[in-house]
């Protein structure tokens, strides 16, 4: 890990659940058997206990990115609350180089009595700037946050969003070594996600470390380098963001049932096994423009009427809902015969700029139950310039003479 600014090295993280001690009673016995050195030693658990990060490890060089992704409870936050030392881990070691910008709490830090322009300057000399070097900076933050008129104000008046908002300018204007940003930033309208984001980028390309925790998996794909998914505080995978995000959202062989597209998961069992699913000619395209898909599987047994054997997903990474969902049997067709097949599926991806997985199944339509592993390969949309929204609809527009000049 040698020239890293940041570095996990093995790093386990255990909490108490339940009651903690609350009287002499429950509480002297405690510290006689801690003295004592009986019980549990600090790698173990006792009645109670649990780990929510388990041996984890990775570091961020400069100019880096890394994402982190899981689910509520997965480790995340405490990941970032270990990193900006509110927590000292159990074992393991955690190591910063520089100084620190964080965000990983609306209003954390922030004092509710001070007014905006108050906690910037308590802010930053925590951080360790001088008076002058805020003061510099001052109209900056302010300006980017968008909070003018309030500045003046008691942060306590302040919407979840202003926190956020004047959080993250702190942060990210302060000269910062190595910015930490947790979800906080979802609290913010959608511009301000776009200039924060865009902020991000540009401390990335300036050859600061960034750690970035959010449920956002396009800003993710869009935003990082590297990426981590942690499943009850272990890291299941580490790699390229799409490769992650993948792995994250993707059901396993192990449940690949219909949980992936909204209902109950179930042991996947059927006549089709998919053995791949990919975009040809790139996974970037303009909006409106085609790509193909192509799938490759095996049919190994008899493919009943109420079994759809080819199904087409296409899911938003910004949303996590399934936008466009087509198949063999909405479209008329069978599967060719023999034993093997290779589908080259051919869609305009009539989308909103951003990220999306694109996912093969085979469905039984009456229990609405997947019955083959589910390969996905990921497609980013970028935008042409030519519209805002949610889809694609190829505007055209055309001028006629105006009803004076046809007139006359």
């Amino acid at each position: 890990m040698t020239g890293a600014r940041i570095a996990f090295d093995h790093v386990w993280m255990k909490f108490h659940r339940g009651e903690m001690h609350d009287s002499l009673r429950d509480l002297l016995p405690a510290l006689a058997r801690k003295a004592l050195q009986r019980g549990p030693a600090a790698a173990d658990l006792a009645e109670g206990d649990f780990w929510a990060v388990r041996d984890l490890s990775f570091e961020v060089l400069p100019g880096q990115v890394l994402g982190i992704i899981g689910a509520n409870g997965s480790g995340k936050s405490t990941t970032l609350r270990i990193l900006t030392k509110i927590l000292e881990p159990t074992r393991g070691r955690c190591t910063i180089n520089g100084r620190v910008g964080a965000l990983i709490e609306v209003s954390a830090g922030f004092h509710g009595d001070l007014t905006g322009r108050e906690n910037v300057f308590l802010q930053g000399a925590i951080m360790g700037l001088r008076s002058r070097d805020i003061a510099r900076k001052f109209d900056e933050i302010v300006e980017f946050s968008g909070i003018e008129a309030f500045i003046d104000t008691p942060v306590k008046r302040y919407s979840s969003g202003m926190n956020a908002r004047l959080g993250f300018s702190i942060a990210a204007h302060m000269d910062p070594d190595v910015l930490i940003i947790d979800e906080v930033l979802a609290v913010g309208d959608y511009l301000f996600q776009e200039r924060a984001f865009g902020r991000i980028s540009d401390l990335a390309e300036s050859g600061i470390p960034v750690v970035v925790v959010s449920h956002q998996l396009d800003r993710i794909s869009q935003l990082c380098t590297d990426a981590i998914l942690l499943e009850r505080g272990v890291p299941t995978f580490r790699g390229a963001p799409d490769d992650c995000i993948a792995a994250y959202v993707q059901p396993s062989p192990e449940a690949a049932g219909e949980g992936a597209a909204g209902a109950g998961a179930a042991e996947a069992s059927g006549p089709i096994a998919f053995r791949s699913a990919v975009i040809l000619d790139g996974a970037d395209i303009r909006s409106g423009d085609w790509c193909t898909v192509r799938v490759e599987g095996v049919v190994h047994g008899h493919v009943a009427p109420t079994i759809d054997p080819l199904l087409i997903r296409v899911r938003s990474l910004t949303t996590g809902k399934v936008v466009f969902v087509s198949g063999l049997r909405q479209l008329g067709l069978e599967l060719p015969q023999g034993r093997g097949f290779v589908a080259n599926v051919q869609l305009q991806a009539n989308l909103a700029p951003g990220s999306y997985l694109i996912e093969a199944a085979s469905l039984d339509t009456l229990t609405r139950q997947n019955l083959a592993h589910s390969p996905a390969t990921m497609l980013r949309v970028t935008d042409p310039g030519t519209f805002r929204g949610t889809a694609q609809l190829n505007a055209r527009i055309e001028f006629e003479p105006a009803i004076r000049e046809r007139a006359g």
